[in-house]
């Protein structure tokens, strides 16, 4: 079957059939898995759907959720609950696409191999662009998990500041963080970091649902006025004092918090059986958004703008204490799995093509763990200079998720699709109009989501609501109030 024949059975294929088509799709010639069963002296190929699954999910749900609540004030319950449902379809269709990809070219490991043949496909086989476009690719990818990493050890040091009500400078809880989870992360196979994304989603769940009955049976939210009238701010409409960059910023932290979607491909690669990747997705992404939802608007209702983020300091502080205690466990697991994504990819990158990559010899560690504990230092140092949570999410969904998560996949649909708007009859031009579309809302994601998170930031620091780089301070937000 020619590549044209290939593109045009594949213009009815959607969300349903993009695993069909990921299964029958050969390989090309010159692909090889960069972990190929059976070589080495390390067998990476260990990881079952199930695992798999639970490593995403954690990967997933973490920091994201405890930013979300938050985000809704500025957007309502209506447009917020629009947003979602939909960042967290188009998100799923994503991963969809990264994964058919993948299982088309395996020699992919992460977006970075992706990109790399999409601009051999683009410029007509310039080798030179091609080599340009990876590069950049994975700098930004690789950014961005570090950054992510950064995030999630911040939250983890919010916590050790909530449970001990600021035993420590913070920045000293922020470097036992970096140590704790980067040599978690260390952990070379995804499969043996199965149990500790199992104790973190579940210490995550057990965190929130605390945190949201605590919230629920409250007379009034732990940040409220302790007497008197107060002004709830739950409302199904955007605020008051909602402005395009506030409202798109809340949007960009619903679209990150489940974006991340770049950081499934490498996955594929350490799979048994790579085909039930997809089973991984649907069972992730449907749980993602289902709890986003429930979750969401629950806290909104309860404690509107009185919300805290992270959220879990929403209902007092004595909640917020047990709440953070339950959920370092989950901490630990999500900032390990975005510095084993990050040092993973730096690790294949370095050692590819080398028998070093799956022997246990003194450059195979040296470089692995040099990997872990360098991007985990190096998101420590960023998260410690740039202080603040939530805009900082809107960050990495802007420069990160954006390109990675939603440009990239759409330029692979066409890689795919190749000659859909000559043979694919006029559902193929609809389909390749509606991913002109998405491509077009990625680059807009990007643009604008850039310029909300400047003035969010901006706005922040001129309200005096954002601390000082390495500072010893409470980072905790602690709710005076009972």
């Amino acid at each position: 079957m020619s590549d044209h024949e290939r593109s045009a059975s594949g213009v009815a294929a959607a969300v349903n059939d993009t695993k069909i088509m990921a299964e029958k799709a050969p390989a090309n010639s010159g692909d090889v898995e960069v972990f190929a069963a059976g070589s080495g002296q390390v067998n990476f190929r260990t990881v079952g759907w199930v695992r798999a699954a639970i490593f995403l999910l954690k990967m997933t749900f973490g920091a994201g959720v405890l930013s979300l609540p938050a985000a809704l004030y500025q957007l309502g319950a209506v447009a917020g609950g629009l947003f979602i449902l939909f960042w967290g379809i188009l998100n799923t269709y994503m991963a969809l696409l990264q994964g058919r990809f993948k299982l088309s070219h395996p020699r992919v490991h992460t977006v970075a191999d992706s990109a790399e043949i999409a601009a051999l496909h683009f410029s007509g086989g310039s080798k030179a662009w091609a080599v340009v476009i990876r590069d950049i690719t994975e700098v930004i990818y690789i950014i961005t998990w570090i950054l992510a990493a950064g995030l999630t050890t911040l939250g983890l040091s919010i916590a050790f500041n909530a449970v001990t009500k600021h035993g420590a400078c913070s920045v000293i809880f922020g470097f036992c963080s970096y140590i704790i989870v980067a040599s978690f992360a260390s952990i070379r196979k995804i499969g043996k970091l199965a149990w500790i994304s199992w104790i973190g989603f579940g210490s995550v769940v057990a965190a929130i649902l605390t945190v949201l009955i605590a919230t629920a049976i409250r007379n009034r939210p732990a940040a409220a006025p302790p007497t008197g009238d107060f002004d709830l701010g739950f409302s199904a409409w955007p605020a008051e004092n909602a402005t395009f960059a506030s409202a798109w910023a809340a949007s960009l932290i619903i679209f990150a918090s489940s974006a991340n979607t770049s950081g499934f491909v490498p996955v594929i690669s350490e799979m048994k059986r790579p085909q039930d990747f997809f089973k991984s997705v649907y069972v992730v992404m449907t749980w993602i958004t289902t709890c986003y939802m429930v979750i969401g608007m629950v806290m909104f209702r309860f404690a509107g703008k009185w919300l805290s983020s992270p959220a879990l300091g929403s209902a007092g502080p004595t909640i917020k204490i047990i709440s953070y205690g339950l959920a370092i466990p989950g901490l630990i697991a999500g900032a390990m799995i975005c510095i084993h994504v990050a040092g993973k990819s730096i690790f294949v990158r370095l050692l590819r093509g080398s028998p070093h990559l799956t022997a246990n010899t003194w450059q195979h560690w040296t470089v692995w763990l040099s990997s872990t504990y360098g991007t985990g230092l190096v998101g420590w140092l960023i998260c410690e200079a740039v202080p603040f949570f939530g805009s900082l999410l809107t960050v990495v969904g802007a420069l990160g998720f954006g390109p990675l998560g939603l440009c990239l996949p759409v330029l692979l649909w066409y890689c795919m699709n190749e000659g859909i708007w000559q043979k694919g009859g006029l559902k193929g031009k609809m389909l390749w109009v509606l991913h002109a579309f998405l491509l077009l809302l990625g680059l807009f994601v990007t643009i604008a989501g850039t310029y909300s998170a400047v003035v969010t930031i901006r706005d922040q620091y001129k309200s005096g609501s954002v601390g000082q780089p390495f500072q010893c301070a409470d980072n905790s937000n602690t709710v005076a109030s009972g």
